[in-house]
């Protein structure tokens, strides 16, 4: 496994036009395979707009303390991109008046930001409904000043929503690193421990997979129960869901694709696998994602490939609700990672 991001590397995919110009070329240029624009008209959903605003995804910035092989993100410990306490006040804004009930914090580890503590206290003040903080868990073990994120969560109530590729040793570390799952184990207990996953604490905790190859997910709530069972037997760990996500071709996951020759067939699988009933609920009919920078976009993986969005509104600073809903969605052929079988966005499947 890699222990630098591709930007550190100076790669070539590190390019978010780089990955564009791969995405549009080879079997869509050659007409083998639909571009998901037609693809989507062909199925009666052009013009791709948003429905009603419900969540607020902030990206607090890319730094990680891991590099995990497929990361959309392509964060690291060697990613500096984080956001200021200036632009988060201006999140603070937004989201004081904004009609969407749910504030989704990501990174990177969005634990690591300095202004992170400031930013969930200020912003657990703003009434909002469902506070979910991305957790990769290891943070929480990475450093003693970590160690009391647990019952920091705890006291504002946050939903955590935790990544774990496996339930088993050898894929989570093959995926992730060497020890990350022995850490994520302990952090999992440690969150258990403060009440989270107990029915009687409303404190909810869920669990985020991504396949650690070139294939689907399997169906969520079958994994769901085998995740239940496995880690309760063997750790007496507790949880409330499991979320399956579809991973895109993009940044180190198409990396990954490329170097192990896999990216045209899982390409074709993915168009194979397109289902019209998930365009309907695909996360940018319903979210917002905001770049450490400030910046808007329709989804966390536009944001990767600085696809921003299609309005006079493009940065937190400008912020406007009705003209933001009035746009169109910026598309490509990652698309179609999020429209595949039962669809695919950051709270899981999306149709059965």
């Amino acid at each position: 496994m890699s222990v630098k991001s591709l930007k550190a590397r100076k790669d070539d995919l590190s390019s978010p036009k780089k990955q564009l110009e791969i995405l549009d070329n080879g079997m869509f240029e050659d007409g083998d395979l639909p571009r998901f624009k037609d693809k989507i008209a062909n199925t009666g959903h052009k013009p791709f707009k948003p429905g009603k605003l419900e969540i607020l995804q902030i990206n607090l910035g890319y730094m990680c303390n891991q590099v995990c092989s497929h990361c959309h993100v392509d964060a690291g410990p060697d990613r500096k991109e984080i956001m200021t306490r200036e632009t988060m006040q201006q999140c603070l804004e937004v989201i004081k008046t904004t009609g969407a009930h749910t504030l989704d914090l990501t990174g990177g580890a969005p634990e690591m930001n300095p202004e992170f503590r400031w930013f969930v206290e200020e912003a657990s003040k703003a009434g909002i409904k469902d506070f979910i903080v991305r957790s990769n868990l290891t943070i929480i073990l990475a450093n003693k000043k970590y160690h009391d994120l647990p019952e920091f969560f705890k006291k504002h109530n946050v939903h955590v929503v935790s990544s774990l590729p496996f339930y088993k040793r050898e894929k989570t570390d093959k995926q992730r690193g060497s020890g990350v799952f022995d850490k994520s184990i302990k952090a999992l207990q440690m969150l258990n421990k403060v009440g989270y996953a107990q029915e009687e604490t409303g404190l909810k905790l869920d669990l985020v997979y991504n396949p650690a190859g070139a294939f689907l997910p399997t169906n969520q709530k079958a994994m769901e129960n085998d995740f239940k069972v496995a880690l309760k037997e063997d750790f007496n760990i507790d949880f409330d869901n499991l979320f399956a996500i579809t991973n895109l071709p993009i940044s180190r996951f198409l990396e990954y694709l490329i170097a192990s020759e896999n990216y045209e067939d899982y390409m074709y699988a993915l168009v194979d696998a397109y289902n019209p009933a998930a365009v309907e609920n695909v996360m940018c009919r319903n979210t917002i994602s905001i770049s450490w920078d400030g910046w808007l976009y329709d989804c966390d993986f536009n944001q990767m490939l600085e696809l921003k969005v299609d309005s006079k509104v493009k940065h937190i600073s400008e912020y406007n609700e009705d003209l933001l809903n009035d746009r169109e969605i910026v598309i490509s052929q990652h698309c179609y990672g999020c429209t595949a079988g039962a669809g695919s966005s950051c709270q899981g499947t999306v149709a059965e």
